[in-house]
């Protein structure tokens, strides 16, 4: 047997050409690009034991789905922090799991919020800072410094002495952060009050991102992430580059169970997602071949139904079409809930079961193989169920996308616009 990790380096080899596979192809290219496809599959098994394979496919989902996440969000009271909380979840305080807000500290512990759909992803509301004999360290260590994977600093207002001495002490721990100026719509309110004749909307934010920076390398921080934004307005200013910055600078298991947990709050966060998981379903399709597999009636293919369906009920979360998106969505934006599901096509999700999954299986058209791979047995199969039901799970996401895509235009009224 081959050592677990050069097998998996074998299984990447499959990828590559998964990848390649895109049901917007012409029949010519897209059966060239199956075969390919399916010869590295039956190379993969060459002299090697189906389940040695599968076990490790299916470790690699269940590492997935064990990942956590725990960002710390900590700042002075009334700096917006539950706001900001509730905002990059994409709730408002009337929510159901929202972060309470209000104008008096209302966290005296470490309080953890999960995202409704990605529990493990989880956003923790830590005490305020701003006590006369704030002491930096002592705060760290009272609220657990090594659970979190990162920091955010939320401020609003002025920068304080108190922000340089958290950061400073943050970064000496060897944790990441970032600074977020927030309540910058009311700034600009009140600026262009102030100064109406003078008033350059761009001006002001660049003032407010150099006085952050500039207090934060007198800090000895020389090179700060600084974001302006506005929770009320999470769409505009520094919040989808603060998004996407988080993101990017996550790892592996990690950076796809933020992505995945996230809002649909753009388009290219809607695309992001569909292309991750693109990414990421033949190994649900490689496991479902070999574990638990049942042949299903009427179709040349055996699998385990069971890791279909709940990954299907999985991308109905990633993209925010279940029921309880759709609801809060539904209450945020003033739309009849009828009105949103109008636009979806897929099924609901509540109505996906097995046979559900059965019949989207019988629809898959796959190329005609097996007159072209001279292997007979067990193998071809697996092989056929293989990329059976990776067709399936891939239709099947390229429909939610879209349907997510037309679920947010349809609350925004952005009538096709992104």
């Amino acid at each position: 047997m081959e050592s677990a990790s050069v097998l998996r380096k074998n299984m990447e080899l499959i990828s590559a050409p998964m990848e390649a596979l895109d049901l917007g192809l012409d029949p010519k290219e897209l059966f060239n690009v199956s075969i390919k496809v399916f010869e590295e599959f039956l190379d993969l098994f060459k002299d090697k034991e189906q389940a040695e394979v599968a076990s490790i496919a299916q470790a690699e989902l269940e590492s997935f789905k064990s990942t956590i996440l725990n960002i710390a969000v900590t700042g002075e009271t009334g700096a917006g922090k539950s706001s900001f909380i509730n905002a990059l979840r994409g709730l408002t305080a009337e929510d159901d799991g929202a972060a309470p807000t209000g104008v008096t500290e209302t966290t005296t512990k470490p309080t953890v919020y999960p995202y409704p759909n990605h529990p493990n992803v989880r956003l923790w509301d830590l005490p305020g800072i701003g006590a006369p004999d704030f002491q930096p360290n002592t705060y760290l260590k009272q609220v657990n410094f090594k659970c979190y994977d990162f920091f955010v600093i939320i401020a609003s207002e002025r920068f304080k002495g108190i922000h340089m001495a958290l950061a400073r002490e943050i970064e000496r721990m060897g944790k990441r952060f970032y600074f977020v100026r927030s309540k910058v719509d009311e700034d600009l309110r009140n600026e262009e009050r102030d100064h109406p004749r003078t008033f350059r909307e761009e001006s002001v934010l660049q003032r407010l991102k150099m006085d952050c920076r500039k207090h934060l390398q007198k800090a000895g921080i020389s090179n700060p992430k600084i974001f302006l934004l506005s929770s009320c307005e999470f769409t505009k200013y520094d919040a989808p580059v603060l998004v996407k910055t988080l993101q990017d600078d996550l790892q592996g298991l990690q950076r796809l169970a933020f992505l995945l947990s996230l809002p649909n709050l753009s388009a290219e966060i809607i695309e992001e997602k569909k292309a991750a998981l693109k990414k990421w379903i033949w190994r649900i399709s490689l496991t479902s071949a070999f574990v638990n597999v049942i042949p299903i009636p009427g179709i040349s293919v055996a699998c385990d139904i069971s890791i279909l369906l709940g990954s299907m009920i999985a991308f109905y979360k990633y993209f925010g079409l279940d029921d309880g998106s759709l609801a809060n969505l539904a209450r945020q934006t003033g739309k009849p809930i009828a009105e949103l599901k109008a636009v979806i096509i897929s099924p609901e999700a509540k109505e996906i079961n097995r046979d559900v999954v059965i019949k989207l299986l019988l629809k898959t058209s796959l190329p005609k193989l097996t007159a072209y791979v001279p292997v007979l047995g067990p193998m071809l199969t697996a092989g056929i169920s293989f990329l059976t039901t990776y067709f399936m799970l891939l239709r099947f996401l390229n429909e939610v996308a879209e349907d997510a895509e037309r679920v947010r235009k349809t609350a925004l009224k952005e009538d096709g616009k992104k």
